[in-house]
């Protein structure tokens, strides 16, 4: 799709144009999309993804609806007929989010979807100044190795406390995806971990300490396409080398230690200005 601030799709118009079954209805707010964004590396949703966007992908597990979540999309369409569990469809329902199915296979849905453009006028925005939170709150959570069944609830549950508090969304989605993706280190490559989430009205911190095989060469990890993901988590949509520059990326400061064999402190900043 185009420049989102020029064009713009109504969720009927995908429906119709993908043939596509809906399996979870767009709420009044989701009534149409700004983009679409079509890829099987949720790492690159989180990174490339523009907000307001439909996310087009062959992945069917309820980390593609996490990730298009953290994002800031508005739903998802699972291509060659795919059918999603119900625990994607709960979770779509609780965020708002539309989920849709097409038989068509991916480069058929995204030549479909080309011819989809309509022009949107310019309007003036008035932002509501937000308020910032008056005290400094904290609050833990857990996190189990291995646990792709639940992967992503600590990141959802995050985003819901500062959305709760009142930031800026901007920030609320630099700390969802930058959460999201430490939480899925986590998960793919520790025991266990403990998540501590500050929030004030000059910053948001958090802190992940797992327990863990430890990051050998941080600076390797720190390069974009470098990843030690096994086959089984590529093939959930993971382990493109992405996590952690997504996190420095959105991260106003990103501090990392990490002993082999023993675990990784990660904390993460995020100023209010």
């Amino acid at each position: 799709m185009r420049d989102s601030t020029h064009y713009i799709v109504d969720v009927s118009r995908i429906q119709n144009i993908l043939k596509a079954k809906v399996w979870v209805s767009n709420t009044s707010s989701n009534e149409h999309i700004t983009g679409i964004y079509a890829s099987d590396l949720m790492s690159d949703v989180l990174a490339y993804g523009k907000p307001g966007s439909m996310l087009l992908t062959g992945l069917n597990t309820v980390q593609a609806v996490i990730s298009a979540y953290m994002a800031e999309f508005r739903g998802v369409a699972f291509i060659r007929n795919k059918s999603p569990e119900e625990e994607t469809l709960k979770f779509a329902r609780e965020k708002g989010m539309f989920v849709l199915s097409t038989e068509s296979d991916m480069y058929e849905a995204c030549v479909k979807l080309a011819t989809l453009e309509s022009k949107v006028s310019e309007e003036v925005m008035e932002v509501e100044e937000v308020s910032k939170a008056e005290n400094i709150t904290t609050h833990s959570f857990f996190i189990d190795g291995n646990d792709f069944a639940n992967a992503g609830l600590v990141s959802t549950q995050i985003k819901a406390l500062l959305k709760s508090i009142g930031y800026d969304p901007q920030i609320i989605r630099r700390a969802a995806i930058s959460t999201y993706e430490a939480e899925m280190n986590v998960v793919m490559h520790a025991r266990k971990a403990d998540v501590t989430l500050t929030a004030s009205d000059k910053e948001i911190y958090i802190i992940f300490i797992d327990e863990g095989k430890g990051i050998k060469d941080i600076d390797l990890a720190m390069q974009e396409g470098y990843s030690t993901a096994t086959e089984e988590q590529r093939a959930l949509g993971f382990g493109a080398g992405m996590g952690l520059p997504n996190i420095k990326k959105n991260a106003d400061e990103l501090e990392i230690n990490s002993v082999v064999d023993v675990g990784t402190r990660i904390e993460i900043y995020f100023y209010i200005k």
